[in-house]
């Protein structure tokens, strides 16, 4: 069995930005210094160079001037007065045979010098560093006419100088990381305060404050978005508790009417002696009152399932036309006694669904339109097709529905008559079950009322949305 290993925890954003901030400094300070050291070693370089390629121009018009005088000593002469002027630089001539003449370089770096060989020219590839006990040099070996010229300039002045900057470039190096490290943090945590302000604002909101929101103006526009969503949630939160509220209080009101009819009727039978018609009859009504019961709880439990976040609709090709047809055969009793026409108008293609859910909701618009249609009426139900979308319409004549109760008709137990009164109405539940039923399969559904006629909508995708 494979050992799991317990997960980590993601590294918090303050030490995040923190690092990133401070590593970015740092490698931008490091980059520069490294630049820095570089031009000012180049710098130098090209200076003893400089030097350098006047000590040779000088020692070779030396060379000039002692071949048209004739004569070892004036060269000697001449070469002991080439680098006057010059601090800190050392010749060496030795003339074709190998016979040294009057030089001022140190014999030990003679000696280094000896096996390196000559370049035509002075120039920046042919010089070269060389280290003796005590001393660094740059400098060159070259040939002048047919003379081994060694010419050189300590430059321990430099290097001193170059160990010092970089010394002071590590420590500033490590003086920028810890500054950039502080100010990282303490800009991250400033930066962080209005999180913490709404962190513990939203740690005091508890379901008897629900109605607290958060102000977009007074967080960062980086935080706006985040308080708009979150004052979202807290709104969708609010209705839901006060939906679970009123539910809570419609299911009470809705199992006690029966409860109470079935325990009086039970009461007034077993008061006195009756006879066998009257405990029948008491019995009857007493069944009336169970079905009804039964029934809403049928309906609840229905939505309970029809809501659930993971209940997925049977998917298959339902002709919404051919199950109105069915419906009307099934209501045409109803209706007949009503004196109401059932009629149906226009077609559009079949829908992905569950035949039997969406039947569901077909018979409770169906059913409602037929309790309120008056008497001699017609309950229209009409079928389109708009931009892949099947629009289904219940339409009945009635009295007009206040607009103030338009969106509340798919809630549960909603009655648009305030005394909920019975009068051999449903258990209010119908319409909610509409909305459940038709959300599942991706749709939506609304009413709307005027001029003397209610129509109910339900608008269903043609192609598959609840997978």
């Amino acid at each position: 069995m494979p050992v799991k290993w317990p997960r980590r925890r993601p590294i918090s954003l303050a030490l995040r930005i923190t690092a990133f901030v401070a590593l970015a400094t740092t490698l931008l300070f490091v980059i520069f210094a490294v630049q820095m050291s570089h031009s000012i070693e180049k710098h130098f370089a090209e200076q003893d160079l400089g030097e350098l390629q006047a000590v040779a121009t000088s020692l070779q018009n030396a060379f000039g001037n002692a071949a048209v005088a004739r004569g070892p000593d004036a060269l000697d002469s001449r070469l002991a007065h080439a680098v006057n002027g010059h601090h800190d630089v050392y010749f060496n001539v030795q003339d074709g045979s190998g016979a040294p003449h009057d030089g001022t370089a140190p014999v030990d770096l003679i000696q280094i010098t000896q096996l390196i060989p000559p370049a035509p020219v002075l120039n920046g590839q042919s010089l070269h560093i060389w280290r003796t006990e005590d001393r660094t040099y740059r400098g060159a070996v070259l040939t002048i006419g047919s003379a081994r010229v060694l010419v050189a300039i300590a430059i321990d002045f430099h290097l001193a100088y170059l160990a010092h900057l970089q010394q002071l470039l590590v420590w500033g190096t490590l003086v920028v990381c810890a500054v950039s490290v502080l100010a990282s943090w303490l800009a991250v945590k400033w930066g962080h305060a209005p999180m913490r302000r709404i962190s513990s604002t939203v740690r005091g909101i508890t379901s008897e404050q629900l109605h607290v929101r958060l102000v977009p103006d007074e967080v960062p526009v980086e935080l706006e978005h985040l308080v708009a969503s979150f004052n979202l949630m807290l709104d969708r939160l609010q209705q839901s508790f006060e939906r679970l509220s009123h539910f809570s209080v419609d299911i009470a009101h809705e199992l006690r009417t029966p409860v109470t009819n079935l325990t009086t009727q039970t009461q007034v039978a077993v008061s006195k002696q009756r006879s066998a018609e009257a405990y029948r009859e008491v019995l009857y009504e007493s069944l009336e009152e169970l079905e009804r019961l039964g029934k809403t709880i049928g309906d609840m439990l229905f939505l309970a399932q029809a809501e659930h976040p993971f209940a997925k609709p049977e998917v298959a090709d339902v002709d919404l036309a051919q199950e109105v047809r069915a419906l009307f055969d099934y209501f045409e009793a109803w209706a007949d006694d009503r004196s109401v026409e059932l009629s149906l108008v226009g077609s559009a293609p079949c829908v992905p669904g569950d035949r039997l859910m969406l039947r569901r909701a077909l018979s409770n618009l169906i059913s409602n339109g037929l309790r309120y249609v008056p008497r001699g009426q017609r309950l229209n139900v009409k079928l389109a097709l708009e931009h892949q979308t099947v629009v289904l319409s219940v339409e009945n004549p009635g009295p007009d529905i206040p607009s103030a109760h338009l969106p509340k008709l798919f809630d549960r137990f909603y009655r648009v008559d305030p005394a909920r009164q019975r009068n051999g109405e449903g258990s209010g539940l119908g319409l909610a079950i509409v909305k459940s039923i038709v959300q599942a399969h991706g749709g939506t559904v609304s009413a709307r009322s005027g001029e003397g006629m209610t129509s109910f909508m339900l608008q269903l995708p043609t192609v598959g949305k609840t997978d």
